[in-house]
């Protein structure tokens, strides 16, 4: 191995790189969403009438 040229060595980087890339943009898109509820959410307030 230490003979390669350092060609041989950026070529071998880069395809591990681009393999790695690939499996992690793969792995990314392939997760389905989560299915949201169509509930529509309320803020519960308390209102207070103050008398001064």
């Amino acid at each position: 191995m230490p003979q390669m040229m350092p060609m041989e060595w950026t070529m071998l980087y880069i395809t591990f790189l681009a393999t790695f890339l690939m499996f992690n943009i793969m792995n990314y898109f392939t997760q389905s969403p989560n299915q949201q509820t169509t509930k529509k959410k309320t803020i519960e307030t308390n209102k207070t009438n103050w008398k001064w």
